[in-house]
């Protein structure tokens, strides 16, 4: 069985290799004008590929969705590895085991996921090294984290915009360096 299970976390992380940064980008900006909402209440969800209502969400609903589109499911990537690593991801919820239903919709997991792939990247605050399709989170303030992507547009500065669900749903804005970036991390490129 652990023998299966490695494997079958091998080939999600050799899926996620083959996500492009401009389909990650484009997949995310068209939930602009569809994801309206923001609603964090805990759901039941399907497993594996399972999803709020399209017209609501958090901020990882964004790059859950995007990068679905691209063949990786988080929640199903980050749910199999917490099965086999759950020392290693963050005890903040008082959970004693994973929980398919939430876990990847949790910025401190993804953290945790992204930088066991082998995806982060030095933390600056220079605009050059942030490039499309690139994932940042951020610390917001009162324990609350955030996670958004980045875009191909920028702001009339030249820094780069970031497509994320803060409040109002998706949306493509200019916010980078509004907060305290806490990660950086990008997909290789196949």
């Amino acid at each position: 069985m652990r023998v299966v299970s490695l494997l079958l976390i091998w080939l999600l992380a050799f899926a996620a290799q083959a996500v492009e940064a401009d389909k990650l980008v484009l997949a995310a900006r068209q939930q602009v004008g569809v994801t309206l909402g923001y609603d964090p209440a805990y759901r039941r969800l399907a497993y594996p590929n399972g999803d709020v209502p399209i017209s609501t969400g958090v901020c990882t609903d964004v790059l859950i969705r995007a990068l679905r589109q691209q063949g990786l499911d988080l929640q199903q990537a980050v749910h199999q590895d917490m099965r086999a690593h759950f020392g290693q991801y963050p005890k903040s919820w008082g959970l004693t085991r994973p929980d398919s239903n939430i876990d990847h919709r949790r910025v401190p997991n993804l953290m945790t996921w992204f930088k066991r792939q082998g995806w982060a990247l030095a933390l600056d605050q220079d605009a050059e090294h942030y490039s499309p399709g690139d994932i940042v989170t951020w610390d917001l303030g009162g324990g609350l984290t955030h996670i958004g992507i980045i875009s191909d547009r920028t702001a009339s500065s030249g820094v780069p915009l970031v497509l994320h669900n803060i409040g109002r749903g998706t949306q493509e804005e200019d916010i980078l360096f509004n907060f305290r970036i806490t990660g950086h991390y990008r997909i290789p490129e196949a």
